[in-house]
């Protein structure tokens, strides 16, 4: 049996879980210890952990073992086990979580291909009448259960994910849930986009979304995100049948050429967030559309190859444009942001991300920030060699007003980069930040004996800052272990396992996220 006094992780969290006159009372009592405590007090420090460690708790003792299993923790299970989740190790020991520990209380889970039989599926729909939110992961699946006999499935989802596999044709499942989701409001279909090798295979188109439109007609959010075989003709039919729909993402969707954006936006009339990320736009398309008349509001057209005059014919017409995502394209240059301040409407944005843009000067850069920084929340500039610290020092106290900053590039430059100088300027000039990353190759870094002095400053002034991305090397240990120093552990990361966007801005960025 673990003794509490071995438990760093509980004593750790009860002190976030506890008030501050609650602490000073227990310190106070000198007998007092966690098992004095109340089961609601537990409770509540127990919902900090993760099922993992809950299920280790549960090995202290009877009481915490009857905490443990409170289905108030179980509102929210992931059973992928190679994504944090709980490994459940058969079908009979879900069946038995399901009805005694998840039941009424439990509003999300992710269910591995394994797991995922018609009996489990029946079984939450009986056992978890609140159930909203469900992600099932196919991708991994070289053949599917026999879903023949399936009769029930959750009926109150708003909240779908379906990751597909690149060989099984999911037709067969499909059709028996049709008449049970046509309450979705969000509907994730993740492709293998990420799992994809250079060599040229069949694509096999894995599931029919022209049936499946016509079961989802409340959806308001749509993520179709690096799908082989997405074209322009499912977007055609997402929109023929789909009125409520705000949010349309297909990035990585390579066959998605705009062909049909005309269409999209004339029955869509609520459509705020448009995201076509590395898609193959055609300029003529995009030009094609009735810019004037859209109601959008977010747009994400990076690394599509569209041309200058179709950049400038686009930006000049959006009414109200608050999110531009317009990195590594050769079109977008000097040309296209000075017709953009001149004979556009800049004026509502709050987020800009030019990510690899070579063809823009930092002159140019400098004339636009100067007359819109002070209303941007988010900007990158990122992977342009010519956009040093100078830039960014000029245009600091202008950028007063921003939560998301992305500078440097990887690559080794001719020019040093004064990290401390550009610390304080950060710390004297952004109280609002949240989250920064600098890019910038280590070895072109640049700092003092009193470095430390610039960090505390940072650490200090910028209270809301809870990511701080840097590339791996000797600066990243000194700015993590002086953050560490003041108990802030989780806000230096390295740029291998974390990166900055400015998607965390958009209107629709928590129904976006999936796991």
């Amino acid at each position: 049996m673990t003794s509490w006094n071995q438990l760093s992780t509980v004593d750790f969290v009860a002190s976030v879980a506890l008030s501050k006159d609650d602490v000073v009372d227990v310190k106070r009592k000198p007998n007092a210890t966690i098992e004095k405590l109340p089961d609601k007090v537990l409770l509540n420090i127990f919902s900090y952990l993760t099922h993992r460690e809950i299920c280790r708790m549960a090995r202290v003792c009877r009481k915490w073992r009857l905490i443990a299993y409170d289905t108030r923790l179980w509102k929210s299970v992931s059973l992928r086990p190679e994504i944090s989740g709980l490994h459940v190790g058969s079908l009979e020991a879900l069946l038995a979580l399901i009805s005694i520990r998840f039941g009424p209380s439990l509003r999300y889970i992710e269910l591995p291909i394994e797991l995922i039989t018609h009996t489990v599926l029946h079984e939450l729909s009986n056992k978890c009448p609140n159930l909203t939110h469900m992600l099932l992961d196919f991708s991994t699946a070289m053949q599917l259960h026999d879903f023949s006999e399936m009769q029930a499935f959750p009926t109150k989802l708003k909240y779908m994910v379906i990751c597909l596999s690149e060989v099984i044709f999911m037709e067969g499942f499909m059709r028996k849930i049709y008449n049970f989701i046509n309450g979705l409001e969000i509907l994730h279909l993740i492709g293998t986009y990420e799992k994809v090798e250079e060599e040229e295979e069949e694509i096999y188109e894995v599931i029919n979304v022209h049936k499946l439109k016509g079961a989802t007609p409340n959806l308001r959010v749509i993520n179709l995100y690096g799908i082989n075989f997405i074209d322009d003709s499912h977007i055609d039919a997402f929109s023929s049948n789909c009125i409520q729909l705000e949010c349309l993402a297909v990035n990585f969707c390579n066959k998605v050429t705009g062909s049909t954006l005309k269409t999209l936006f004339q029955r869509s009339r609520r459509l705020k967030c448009l995201l076509m990320n590395q898609t193959s736009l055609i300029s003529e398309h995009v030009m094609a559309v009735e810019w004037e008349k859209v109601s959008l509001q977010e747009l994400d057209i990076s690394a599509t190859d569209l041309s200058t005059e179709c950049l400038v014919d686009m930006l000049t017409r959006i009414p109200n444009l608050r999110f531009l995502s317009a990195g590594q394209l050769n079109g977008f240059n000097d040309t296209v942001l000075k017709s953009w301040m001149e004979m556009g409407n800049p004026r509502n944005l709050i987020a800009l991300d030019l990510e690899a843009s070579d063809n823009l000067s930092d002159d140019a850069l400098y004339k636009f920030l100067s007359r819109h920084g002070q209303q941007l929340s988010g900007l990158v500039l990122s992977g342009m060699p010519h956009i040093t610290d100078q830039l960014w020092m000029s245009v600091m106290p202008i950028l007063n007003n921003a939560r998301i900053l992305v500078m440097g590039t990887p690559e080794r430059l001719g020019v040093n980069i004064h990290v401390d100088q550009l610390m304080d300027g950060i710390a004297n000039n952004l109280p609002r930040l949240e989250r920064l990353e600098l890019r910038w190759d280590p070895q072109n870094l640049r700092f003092s004996d009193k470095s430390q002095k610039a960090i505390d400053i940072l650490r200090v002034k910028c209270l809301k800052l809870r990511c701080l991305v840097l590339n791996d090397g000797r600066y990243y240990e000194i700015v993590k272990a002086n953050f560490e120093r003041a108990d802030r552990n989780t806000v230096v990361r390295t740029s291998t396992s974390s990166r900055v966007s400015n998607y965390y801005l958009l209107g629709n960025y928590k129904d976006l996220v999936f796991n």
